[in-house]
């Protein structure tokens, strides 16, 4: 296999309009709701293999690119798709199937999708959908979904920002106006749509009623979890579920040591201020919201600042270590 030398490889950001979409992540008519940063199809804005995609990256070089438990746990597919959200409306309210079911009603080689949203910003009473009520029954949801009333179950949350809700798949959900997120789940993006807050049904926001049906889990609701205590330069699990970890990361006055100990490759995105990353020589300094994949054979690394305190997620997989 060819050697893979470059070790930080810095990924462009892909747009997408979405109707619900603000104008934080980018200034456009119509509105930017989605900015796509690490996923398969993510383009190396930098270095030796400037142009090139996560995917390709992965089969030509295997283990050294994404880590020697990534590679064996899913080959040459690349696991993970990482979102910023942008939310100046309601998203409609939908639901996500598992692996099994994702190949069942979409098709062979379909993965489902288990998410995790972090909370950069929320407006003061910021709320989303996460479950349904307690004592909900399966007949009864069945029923609100078919007749459009799945408000009338659907648990609502005022969330903050810093905390962190995962949202397995089954889960009935929707983010609420007020919110810039940034979102790491399954690299899936199959979306069962239950409602649509009366918006003009079209090819690509159509529901999903039957589908949402089968799927949607009345017992499954929200997992929140606070934002960690951070001080100095540290770093503390935001979350932890069996298809990936999410670290926050504080780089103070000392820099950050990290390390892939050739397990798993390393997403940085910058969320607070200016963030330098070196590894073995090469060093790339991310600005807010950029984001850089770091090859899982890259080994020791350090995160520094030149002024003031910077915030770094960091995701990767598997989470044990």
């Amino acid at each position: 296999m060819t050697t893979l030398t470059q070790r930080l490889f810095p990924l462009e950001p892909q747009y997408r309009e979405r109707v619900w979409g603000g104008r934080r992540l980018k200034a456009s008519d119509p509105p930017i709701g989605e900015a796509w940063v690490a996923f398969g199809e993510s383009r190396v804005r930098g270095g030796a293999h400037a142009g090139r995609t996560v995917t390709e990256l992965a089969s030509l070089y295997g283990a050294p690119f994404l880590g020697r438990d990534v590679a064996a746990m899913h080959g040459a597919r690349f696991p993970l798709l990482v979102k910023l959200l942008d939310c100046a409306d309601w998203l409609s309210v939908q639901v996500h199937p598992d692996d099994e079911q994702a190949a069942r009603l979409v098709g062979p080689g379909e993965f489902g999708k288990c998410e995790a949203w972090h909370f950069l910003e929320a407006e003061e009473g910021a709320t989303v959908y996460a479950g349904v009520r307690p004592g909900t029954s399966k007949v009864e949801l069945e029923r609100a979904i078919r007749e459009g009333r799945v408000l009338e179950v659907a648990e609502r949350l005022e969330v903050r920002a810093g905390e962190t809700v995962f949202i397995p798949a089954g889960t009935l959900h929707s983010l609420g106006p007020g919110l810039l997120i940034y979102e790491l789940q399954q690299s899936s993006d199959t979306t069962f749509r239950v409602y649509d807050w009366g918006r003009p049904a079209s090819t690509g926001r159509k529901l999903h009623v039957e589908e949402s049906v089968e799927v949607t889990d009345p017992r499954k609701g929200a997992n929140v979890h606070p934002a960690p205590a951070l001080v100095g330069t540290s770093a503390a699990a935001a979350l932890h579920c069996t298809h990936f970890g999410l670290d926050m990361v504080r780089v103070g006055e000392t820099a950050f040591e990290g390390d892939t100990n050739g397990r798993s490759f390393h997403l940085l995105t910058a969320v607070e201020e200016e963030t330098d990353v070196s590894c073995g020589g090469e060093s790339i300094r991310l600005g807010r919201f950029e984001t850089l994949l770091l090859a899982g054979g890259a080994g020791a690394y350090e995160l520094r600042t030149q002024g003031g305190v910077a915030k770094v997620l960091r995701a990767k997989v598997p989470p044990s270590f």
